[in-house]
């Protein structure tokens, strides 16, 4: 047991999204995930629960699949999840985490016996499944359905009935495990109602787009001396680079640093122009030492 001074070291985001049916939470996770792998949909896992609802944006990119049917147990998904982390993905989406809900409501209401005890039987598996979604070392999107119903909002003088959401389809307790969760509404619009990034707390409501994953991947990665380490190896990666094209490549590989490696490339961008130069013959000493060793003298 030892004290220590505290750090915030680089993480992998375990995030919510709860809203109606209709919101956009699928749409809304896939485009954070492209933020989050700048892009590569290749390294993206989506976990479809949802009668292969998934497969409806495939035109944004070529994202990964594993659809599981019912019984959602936590198992099934404890074991797709395993699945993904096998085939080395950067981020999972799991859509969505309600089932699981209501598949372990319906075995606890069909238990035998008292209804107190039997939740004791229930619990473990829900903690088992969460704690697989806490440990893993990759960011996970979870979206969660909401219970719904229809409030009455006057518009143009008239009352006109618009759906709400009340309260996700989960365990009372379960929004407390994530980083970041996202209430999104009918129109797509999203409000943080738990952000400990501090990126989204009490800020206008807004509509979610890879550069959302964008600034999530940078919370992430920007822990208490992380950034100084990654800039120091690529400060020793562009010292040892002796082509311009070599400096162009690495400046392109690392794009979430370009405006910190900046200065550290043009600097190295001359030293290898000036070396360049001091090797490229003067023809005019070259001459000189030709007649020198004709015996022209060339000063008379």
């Amino acid at each position: 047991m030892q004290l220590r001074k505290s750090e915030r070291k680089q993480a992998k985001i375990k995030l919510a999204l709860q809203g109606s049916a209709g919101s956009g939470k699928t749409y809304s996770s896939l485009l954070l995930a492209k933020g989050l792998t700048n892009g590569d949909f290749s390294k993206v896992a989506i976990i479809d629960t949802e009668n292969r609802s998934a497969d409806l944006y495939a035109h944004l990119g070529s994202y990964n699949v594993l659809s599981i049917d019912a019984p959602y147990s936590p198992e099934k998904y404890i074991e797709a999840i395993d699945i993904c982390l096998e085939a080395n993905m950067n981020v999972i989406i799991i859509d969505s985490l309600s089932h699981c809900w209501d598949y372990l409501l319906d075995v606890h209401s069909n238990m035998p016996g008292n209804s107190f005890t039997n939740w004791g039987k229930i619990t473990p598996r829900q903690n088992a499944f969460v704690n697989k979604i806490l440990q893993s070392n990759v960011h996970i999107i979870s979206t969660m359905r909401v219970k719904q119903d229809y409030v009455l909002n006057q518009k143009n003088g008239k009352f006109v009935p618009e759906k709400v959401g009340l309260k996700a389809i989960q365990r009372n307790d379960l929004d407390y495990e994530f980083t970041i969760v996202f209430d999104v509404d009918i129109a797509h619009q999203v409000l943080a109602s738990k952000d400990r990034t501090g990126l989204f707390i009490d800020k206008p409501e807004f509509i979610i787009n890879t550069s959302t994953g964008r600034k999530i991947r940078e919370w992430c990665e920007n822990g208490t001396g992380t950034e100084q380490e990654k800039l120091a190896t690529i400060a020793k990666e562009i010292f040892a680079c002796t082509t311009i094209s070599g400096l162009h490549h690495i400046y392109k590989k690392y794009p979430d640093y370009q405006t910190k490696i900046k200065d550290t490339i043009l600097l190295r961008k001359t030293a290898i122009e000036n070396v360049a130069s001091q090797v490229i013959p003067n023809t005019e000493i070259i001459e000189q030492s030709k007649n020198n060793k004709n015996g022209i003298d060339n000063s008379k």
